[in-house]
């Protein structure tokens, strides 16, 4: 799928809903796609009052939007594939009200539409292992929300902790965790950081015992000004990924609740994973979907 830069390349490409069911059924079924119910080769012809297929030799419907985030949405295709192109086009997301303001929906349903979205980068991107031998992986925890009056740090009230564990020169993987404790992190980190990876940390206790799970862990002592080691250790990289997040959330949606603040830094997470090749995301987003017969 070529990728369009411009308002009107989208609306050429997907000029209407039609457009956009087929686009579905050729990227999840295709015509010779064999019928599960007579199980030949077929060519699928458009049911005009469904968003469905039928097979030319038993008649059997295939629905291209099943088990995808447009199923059971009476929202029109097109509208829901315009909302994806503005997922990709910006840098910063796209708030609720906006997505009303540029579909006219209900603010219910440009809610639902722009979480549903986040979800589907999450799902595409996946949470492969970080690191390895000869990687280093910067790990550090941020706190995102309101803060209380009196109380501040890492265990500010009104905060929700995200946990951020970035390769450098690679891919980053968050997570909303529900605090630092060393029996919080560690399991989370043994679980997506490879085994002999160089960890750089900063001095949280909960940091202290890495090496002995297997990781080359080094620190940087925040708490005497310094940001990077005399040995190159640094959690810069990460630290940035914090403040374009934070900065993001603030700039397009004011703020963001703890109920669905892992979606947000998810949508975020897949943006970062994908900055060398953003022109791949529309085609990503509106072509992975299950392959099962639908």
């Amino acid at each position: 799928m070529p990728k369009p830069t411009t308002v009107r390349e989208f609306f050429k490409l997907f000029p209407d809903d039609a457009a956009c069911l087929q686009h579905l059924f050729d990227v999840r079924f295709g015509q010779g796609h064999v019928c599960p119910r007579c199980e030949r080769e077929a060519k699928w012809y458009p049911i005009e009052a469904e968003r469905a297929f039928s097979c030319q030799w038993c008649g059997n419907h295939l629905h291209p939007t099943v088990g995808t985030i447009f199923e059971k949405s009476r929202t029109p295709l097109q509208l829901w594939f315009y909302v994806v192109f503005l997922f990709t086009t910006t840098r910063h997301g796209v708030s609720a009200k906006e997505i009303q303001r540029q579909t006219g929906v209900t603010y219910k349903t440009a809610h639902r539409m722009g979480h549903k979205i986040r979800e589907h980068m999450a799902e595409i991107d996946g949470e492969d292992p970080l690191g390895g031998v000869g990687h280093t992986v910067e790990i550090d925890e941020t706190m995102v929300g309101g803060v209380r009056k009196g109380k501040r740090g890492r265990g500010a009230a009104g905060k929700t902790v995200v946990l951020g564990m970035l390769q450098r020169d690679g891919a980053v993987m968050v997570k909303v965790v529900p605090n630092v404790r060393r029996s919080t992190l560690q399991p989370i980190i043994e679980a997506n950081v490879r085994k002999g990876s160089y960890v750089d940390t900063d001095e949280l206790a909960s940091y202290d015992n890495l090496s002995a799970l297997g990781y080359d862990h080094d620190t940087v002592n925040h708490s005497e000004g310094r940001y990077v080691s005399d040995e190159g250790v640094t959690v810069n990289s990460i630290e940035n990924f914090w403040r374009h997040l934070k900065c993001s959330i603030k700039g397009t949606h004011t703020s963001v609740s703890a109920k669905y603040l892992e979606r947000y830094a998810k949508e975020f997470e897949y943006r970062f994973n994908r900055r060398k090749r953003s022109e791949t995301m529309l085609s990503e987003l509106l072509s992975t979907y299950p392959t099962r017969d639908a």
